[in-house]
């Protein structure tokens, strides 16, 4: 770190609030909210933003996203994003935390489900409003704009809903002023307080999966008075296992149809089925050649059955795409905030993070922080921490957060955001 002492000050300040950060990841965990319905999530967070007399504290932004706005005191054109995603997920918690989540929605669309933070959305939450604590303190030091964006519906809102990032940016939410770089992390199952980054693509892209099949509906005792579309669902599911055989083995891409639906009975064929997946490629480009071939699997197959298909792809998700002028500009930062033998490169991941909205469109990185129990060995490899909790990917329902690793998320928030205002952090051109 340079030898500017706002350096010393922004690491002081996020000590003070950690107990705080904490205390509202806690909160947060036990009270989760699923996509496109985060009115308590978002109230929270506007309540904090407002308390710390922010600039601007924008509201109803892509349903319930929420942007404060911190204008520096000193001179200074550049604008940083820093952004958190705020949802849950459908889960039932199974992590032990005394402050596990035992919240059910029993209105969401294809519930009654069961509602945990089984991705860390409550520590991006809690962090951002550390940071946003921290930076507000310091405003009469900082040489540009602060974005602080609390975006919903990561996970992806119900079908026929919309919200996430892009409508977040269609909506507005960073147009005045516009950011010259947007960061964020995504806390998960590295060792807690180490950074993990990649140059190219950090996350894969992302397709929802609809495939509505269309038979004859009857009385199960007398099939062949109907046509089946159950069959041919059953096929089309085993098919999608195929695909990848149909595409190169060095652009890793992954097909799951993850919910089977029909309306009717145990003793009635039904009319129709509709399958919900999902498409992941690590080449972005291999999207479109992997829709056409789904497309072509499911109608053929439902043919095959005397069935019809309509397939359908919704909330296209761009991959996470960490350019090298933006990873080099960032890493003698993060390095010196957490230390340079807790920065490492890992490999590509099919997960995806719709954050590449804001990416894509203002520059920036995406990076992700450990918060469990392993450790890193001297040939780079992740091996839990013996006797710890273990190495839980998310969405799992045993994931879990270890707190100590939501203070340098704090500082990772802080000294980036000050370094990219002061143009320590810009790619070279």
């Amino acid at each position: 770190m340079s030898g500017d002492p706002i350096h010393a000050e922004l690491d002081k300040r996020a000590e003070a609030v950690e107990r705080q950060v904490i205390e509202w990841r806690h909160h947060l965990h036990q009270n989760p909210e699923l996509s496109n319905r985060e009115v308590n999530t978002a109230e929270l967070i506007t309540d904090h933003l407002t308390s710390l007399n922010l600039d601007e504290v924008r509201t109803g932004i892509s349903g319930h996203g929420v942007v404060g706005v911190l204008r520096g005191g000193r001179p200074g054109d550049r604008v940083v994003a820093l952004r958190a995603d705020i949802d849950a997920l459908p889960v039932k918690e199974d992590s032990g935390e005394s402050f596990a989540s035992t919240v059910v929605d029993q209105d969401y669309p294809g519930g009654p489900f069961p509602v945990a933070h089984a991705c860390g959305h409550d520590g991006h939450t809690a962090m951002l409003l550390g940071a946003a604590t921290v930076l507000a303190g310091v405003r009469e030091q900082l040489p540009g704009t602060v974005l602080f964006v609390f975006q919903p519906a990561e996970e992806g809102a119900p079908a026929g809903e919309s919200s996430g990032a892009k409508q977040m940016i269609d909506e507005g939410a960073c147009h005045d002023p516009a950011p010259t770089m947007a960061f964020g992390m995504h806390l998960g199952p590295l060792p807690s307080g180490y950074i993990g980054y990649r140059v190219g693509n950090q996350f894969g892209a992302s397709s929802m999966i609809k495939i509505v099949l269309t038979g004859q509906q009857v009385h199960g005792s007398t099939p062949w008075m109907g046509v089946d579309p159950m069959p041919a669902a059953g096929a089309i599911t085993v098919g999608v296992g195929q695909l990848y055989r149909q595409v190169s083995a060095f652009d890793p891409i992954t097909v799951t149809i993850g919910h089977i639906e029909d309306v009717g009975r145990f003793n009635i064929v039904p009319g129709t089925v509709t399958l919900w997946g999902t498409i992941r490629c690590s080449v972005e480009e291999d999207m479109a050649d992997i829709q056409k071939r789904l497309t072509t699997l499911a109608e053929q197959t439902a043919a095959a059955y005397n069935c019809t298909a309509e397939v359908d792809y919704l909330q296209d998700v761009p991959a996470v795409h960490n350019l090298k002028k933006w990873t080099d500009a960032v890493l003698p930062t993060l390095k010196s905030v957490v230390g340079a033998k807790k920065v490492f490169e890992t490999p590509p991941t099919l997960g995806y993070d719709d954050v590449s909205e804001f990416v894509n469109k203002y520059g920036g990185v995406y990076l992700m922080l450990g918060a469990q129990d392993g450790e890193l060995t001297d040939e780079g490899t992740l091996v839990p921490t013996p006797g710890g909790r273990g190495l839980v990917p998310n969405h799992n329902p045993r994931f879990y957060v270890n707190d100590d690793a939501l203070v340098q998320g704090v500082r990772l928030h802080c000294n980036v955001a000050y370094g990219h205002l002061n143009g320590t952090i810009t790619p070279a051109e």
